[in-house]
């Protein structure tokens, strides 16, 4: 069976693992720690990042440095996972779901603009398969209204040049190992307003100011603020920072195959049998994940099935959650049919730095005779 994902483990996991244990540090903000924030703020230039134990806890804190209490509407998109919507609502948040585009399952401009009130305290959004959010008309429609990027799936992928994750007041990265880059589970936060810089390393040290004590700046550390318990372990970090040394490789390989793939389905695209990956102009694609759009859920079903008799894994995805069992009786009763029709037809392929050539060739002629035995 070609598996939908295998986690890389590069040939630095266990020797950086080893000497951890022998600085005898595994809380967090240790060595390693530090390592990745460096990398990033170095590599990136991004203003001030903060490792955390997931994406979620990325998102909790945005949404506790915001200030969202009960009752302020947050908008989100519905084509996501519930992550991105549960950070905001464990703080009373109303939450109002906006639709994808036409073109791709990011959330559309025109979605937000529809939703705003004067209530609304925040707009999420979700970069998809790493593919940038159309950040301009988001920006302008947002008109001073926080926007916080979910870039879960989005680590060194690009906006007309500009890092995704930098654009919004905060940014939210995804280490889980799904992703391009792993610490089997893990999440940044990236904060791109010096605003939040201080309160934000408070609420992650489960409100206390014990950063400033260690610091320097105050004779003693107490509890100033709420907050959790947001740190990885030093192990988490020591893996993470052995696959930052091979992000260049990493990424490499992951277009390789990406384009591989596109060029396999390009035919089948041109014909209109299934549907490919849209990348916009201002946009880089940084390989997360290549994903093929059926004509019906019915379809996509049978192919998925195919494909696992034939030993090939795929898989669908998110399901919109203005209709999931949790929020149907909530939602306002606003069609979203964009994401209704991702949740019914979008396959993702497998895709990961250890699958070969010859698994990338199965998995493209596999598809290929489920179509052609359809046709």
């Amino acid at each position: 069976m070609i598996e939908f994902n295998i986690p890389y483990v590069g040939p630095k996991a266990g020797e950086y693992q080893l000497d951890t244990l022998k600085r005898k540090k595994l809380s967090g903000d240790g060595y390693y720690t530090h390592a990745c924030s460096s990398f990033f703020e170095n590599h990136y230039g991004i203003n001030k990042s903060l490792l955390t134990t997931s994406c979620t806890d990325s998102l909790e804190m945005a949404a506790i440095l915001l200030n969202i209490q009960p009752g302020d509407e947050v908008i989100v998109p519905s084509y996501t996972f519930v992550s991105t919507a549960n950070a905001f609502a464990l703080r009373g948040a109303k939450l109002v779901f906006a639709d994808s585009s036409a073109e791709n399952p990011n959330i559309c401009p025109k979605s937000i603009a529809s939703a705003i009130t004067e209530k609304t305290k925040a707009i999420v959004i979700v970069h998809y398969a790493g593919i940038a959010c159309d950040m301009d008309e988001i920006l302008s429609v947002a008109d001073g209204i926080p926007v916080v990027e979910d870039a879960a799936q989005a680590i060194d992928s690009y906006h007309n040049g500009k890092l995704l994750g930098t654009l919004g007041v905060f940014g939210t990265y995804s280490f889980h190992e799904t992703k391009n880059i792993i610490s089997g589970e893990g999440g940044l936060l990236l904060v791109n307003d010096d605003e939040y810089s201080d309160r934000s390393e408070i609420i992650r040290e489960k409100g206390t100011n014990r950063k400033q004590f260690f610091k320097g700046e105050v004779d003693k550390y107490g509890w100033v603020d709420i907050g959790s318990s947001f740190l990885p372990s030093e192990l988490n970090a020591a893996l993470l920072f052995s696959q930052l040394e091979e992000l260049d490789t990493i990424q490499a390989r992951r277009i390789e195959i990406w384009e591989k793939y596109q060029e396999g389905f390009n035919s089948l695209g041109e014909q209109g049998v299934v549907g490919l990956p849209y990348l916009p102009s201002y946009a880089t694609n940084n390989a997360h994940m290549f994903y093929l759009l059926c004509n019906s859920l019915e379809e996509r079903d049978n192919l998925i099935a195919f494909c696992k008799s034939n030993g090939v894994k795929i898989v669908f995805h998110y399901s919109s959650l203005h209709k999931s069992d949790y929020f149907s009786a909530k939602h306002d009763g606003r069609e979203l049919p964009n994401s209704d029709r991702y949740t019914d037809v979008l396959v993702r392929l497998p895709l990961y730095p250890d699958l070969d050539n010859s698994e990338v060739e199965k998995v493209i002629a596999t598809i290929k005779e489920f179509y052609l035995k359809s046709l």
